[in-house]
């Protein structure tokens, strides 16, 4: 969990700074994790605010916080919605009987649990990626579905595949089989972010070659070799009659600038919020004009669902221990941190620092010398001056 990573990370750095494990996980974690539950009591969720406070007071000398939106004033909002949908009547069957097979015997005495996992949020995305040729259910799935004049194949086995369709229809992209095909330019241009590469082939093949017909699209997977991936990168900022770029997080969520795309849809999701939110990122960033709005689909009272939560909660449990003081370094405490360097005593200088007056760690704050301004920076640090003065010593 979020916590105990930030106990590790001080206790690499700075033995003993936020106590042992144990006393960290009594003072601070389990406090704060007893109020994530809904039906806690108020009285837990004021000791997890508290607590809460005091491990930002704790950590806020030495963690310091720039966010995009402090630097880059002239970015345009960026929207982040959750877009339910439910499980189709196929996807509520495996995960039914998955539960009752596993459940009440102990998951992990049958399964290893992140395989558990990992099965769960296949069944979710799309019941092609469980039902293969070694699931006991495979064949007599088909054979039910043949008999309905139906397959896999079919779209609405998926509860994500209708609901892309819709939202891309929404966004003004593609036009349904048996509306209008002539080539026209989107108003909106959108990613579609998945974390495996086959459920990346279920999207193109099931869904926008067969009922969207019309959307023109690129692809950047870990197929792609890393040499052409930048080619591809740059048709699609400044080819507008692209209108989607399919890709996968672990490839595409880091490092490109997709501005050219005003919409983010994630079909998948990571337990890490962190990397979403640098794959939402690569089209909200420097040189994009035009608000962005960020889609996740979710299947309803599942496993994702739960995941979605749990990410939420590391966000705010993060934003909590490093807020907004933690944006600038005259807010950041730093006298706290000066203080560590003093001895400790119970005299009159510790009275009289307590009491308001400017004790040693202030005075040195005070003699500090002012920070420099760009210009000053931009001067010293010029590459022409650098030159010269090279050229002067030979």
């Amino acid at each position: 969990m979020l916590l105990v990573e930030l106990w590790s990370l001080f206790e690499f750095l700075m033995p003993g700074l936020l106590g042992t494990e144990r006393q960290f996980s009594a003072e601070y974690a389990r406090p704060i994790l007893a109020a994530r539950d809904p039906r806690a009591p108020a009285k837990a969720v004021t000791h997890a605010a508290r607590a809460s406070q005091a491990l930002h007071r704790q950590v806020l000398p030495f963690l310091l916080r720039r966010v995009k939106e402090d630097v880059l004033k002239e970015l345009p909002p960026k929207i982040t919605q959750d877009y339910y949908c439910e499980l189709s009547p196929l996807q509520k069957q495996l995960y039914e009987d998955f539960s009752k097979a596993h459940m009440p015997n102990g998951m992990a005495q049958q399964t290893h649990v992140f395989q558990a996992l990992h099965y769960l949020q296949n069944v979710c995305n799309h019941p092609k990626l469980v039902l293969t040729g070694a699931h006991p259910e495979a064949r007599r799935v088909a054979q039910r579905l043949a008999d309905q004049r139906s397959s896999l194949d079919d779209i609405e086995h998926s509860a994500k595949l209708p609901a892309l369709k819709q939202l891309l229809l929404d966004c003004g992209i593609g036009a349904a089989p048996g509306g209008d095909t002539e080539v026209v330019v989107s108003q909106h241009r959108a990613l579609i972010f998945c974390q495996l590469k086959k459920m990346l082939d279920i999207v193109e093949n099931d869904l926008l070659k067969k009922h969207l017909p019309t959307v023109s699209y690129l692809r950047l997977d870990g197929s792609v070799p890393p040499a052409n991936r930048h080619s591809i990168v740059t048709r699609f900022n400044n080819d507008p009659s692209i209108d989607l770029l399919l890709l996968t997080t672990a490839v595409g969520g880091l490092g490109l600038n997709l501005t050219g795309a005003d919409t983010v849809i994630f079909v998948e999701h990571d337990w890490n919020p962190m990397k979403d939110a640098q794959a939402m990122d690569r089209a909200h960033r420097i040189g994009q004009r035009k608000v962005v709005n960020v889609y996740r689909l979710i299947t309803r009272d599942t496993l994702e669902q739960k995941i979605m939560c749990l990410q939420k909660f590391k966000l705010q449990t993060a934003n909590t221990v490093i807020s907004s003081e933690n944006a600038a370094m005259e807010t950041m405490g730093t006298e706290q941190l000066l203080d560590l360097f003093q001895l400790s005593s119970g005299g009159a200088g510790a009275a009289a620092g307590s009491a308001g007056g400017a004790g040693p760690s202030q005075s040195a704050l005070e003699a500090l010398p002012d920070l420099w301004d760009d210009r000053q920076y931009e001067e010293e640090y010029d590459m022409t001056n650098f030159i010269k003065g090279l050229n002067k010593m030979n």
